[in-house]
């Protein structure tokens, strides 16, 4: 999934962002040595104590540390309504971003991928930073979210992957025992040169407006290795998961490790907020989840625990395990177009922010039935402590760019309600 799914190529060796690059970080590339107990731990600190701790940490030239997104109407309501003094401030707008706005919906981005791979493109950094931006001036979102791939970083590390039209990421060599796990390569942290040029390139143009960096979620990234490619029901892994244990956890501390690495670079190049995304989370039963998946979600998330940026949780048929997603260390649920936000808010409890969750297919209905979903979207989630709308999922290929614009309008014009404080 792009913004959320992609297989590598060649960067381009054109102008760098040498200008706008942040200086050095007092943060690590990788955060500090821990166990696993106080990796499960730390990564479970509030969007609140991280801004406690200030930006210090970032480089100096971040936007969160210069100043310029921390009050965006993005971070005010993953922050649960609160201003970055910590004060209770409502924005100005309500803020709006689509999963898969960077994408084949937008005639500019068809035009731009022509000719080139969807991995090569993730890794081209001048293409990665256009792609991500032409949504924010297309449609007056609230944020950007990176232009990648889920599977970018293990491309990284060596391991062979390619997107097959059609198809979606297909390996080489699946892993399937103990010896293979053993075999993965290690994955040096200059491979990400070309993710953080992107990334760099991006904050420089975007201002004011914060980007949201990503990663696959360490379930979703070890089924697809297990399986080779896409599965309908993950069998081999929700196997693996009790007929190798061993080899499991193997597998899944790996890839939580290359998630949350890859997370880590992009917000020290400059993202002010990064999403954990679990495509196939929602396949497992609740047990099998807190049994051999939260762990591993929570060691990805620690990754992210000595910076001060929010942390979303995103998984699609997650419902029965909304709980979970918050409690491996998010401080913002991202909720699927499955079940009502007040419902979900019932079962994070009414401190967690959630984001989401328009349907997508209402994108092709008539316009009264759209904002009148957008509408009910709304009110459902005025329960929890901040709100961010999002869809339920990405943003389908053929969907009509210009009901997207609509809809940011028209989230836009709905205020806040009266006796609340609201900022400009």
């Amino acid at each position: 999934m792009s913004s959320e799914t992609s297989t590598a190529g060649s960067t381009s060796t054109g102008s760098t962002a040498a200008d706008s690059t942040p200086a050095e970080s007092t943060a690590p590339l990788s955060p500090p040595a821990q166990d696993t107990a106080a990796q499960d731990t730390a990564a479970q600190d509030t969007a609140d104590s991280a801004a406690d701790r200030g930006t210090s940490v970032l480089p100096e030239g971040h936007p969160l540390r210069k100043g310029l997104t921390a009050d965006s109407a993005l971070l005010n309501q993953y922050r649960g309504g609160r201003a970055a003094d910590g004060s209770h401030r409502l924005p100005g707008r309500r803020p709006v971003w689509f999963m898969r706005q960077a994408g084949r919906s937008l005639p500019e981005y068809r035009s731009l991928r022509e000719g080139t791979t969807m991995l090569e493109s993730c890794l081209t950094p001048d293409m990665a930073s256009e792609i991500t931006l032409q949504p924010v001036r297309r449609h007056d979102v609230d944020a950007a979210i990176f232009f990648s791939d889920i599977v970018i970083p293990l491309r990284l590390a060596g391991i062979e992957v390619e997107i097959a039209p059609g198809v979606g990421p297909v390996f080489s060599s699946p892993v399937s025992s103990a010896a293979d796990v053993k075999n993965l390569p290690e994955l040096d942290d200059d491979a990400f040169a070309p993710v953080v040029e992107a990334v760099q390139r991006t904050v420089a143009e975007l201002g004011t407006t914060p980007l949201i960096g990503f990663a696959g979620a360490p379930f979703t990234l070890a089924a697809y290795m297990v399986e080779g490619r896409p599965s309908r029901d993950h069998l081999g892994p929700r196997a693996m998961m009790h007929s190798d244990p061993e080899t499991w956890e193997a597998l899944a501390e790996w890839a939580a490790d290359i998630s949350g690495r890859f997370m880590r670079a992009q917000v020290l190049a400059g993202a002010s907020a990064a999403q954990l995304f679990d495509s196939w989370a929602g396949s497992l039963g609740r047990e099998d989840y807190a049994d051999h998946v939260h762990r591993h979600s929570a060691r990805a998330l620690s990754h992210l625990a000595d910076l001060p940026v929010p942390k979303v949780h995103f998984g699609t048929g997650t419902g029965e395990i909304l709980d979970l997603l918050g409690s491996a260390g998010a401080d913002v649920v991202g909720v699927d177009y499955r079940i009502p936000l007040a419902t979900a808010t019932s079962r994070v409890g009414a401190g967690t922010p959630l984001q989401g969750n328009i349907d997508p297919a209402l994108l092709r209905a008539e316009w009264p039935a759209l904002e009148a979903h957008v509408r009910r979207v709304i009110a459902s989630g005025a329960g929890a402590a901040g709100h961010v709308l999002n869809l339920g999922h990405g943003v389908p290929p053929d969907t009509d760019p210009e009901v997207l614009t609509r809809v940011v309008e028209l989230i836009h014009s709905i205020g806040y309600p009266q006796g609340e404080d609201s900022g400009s």
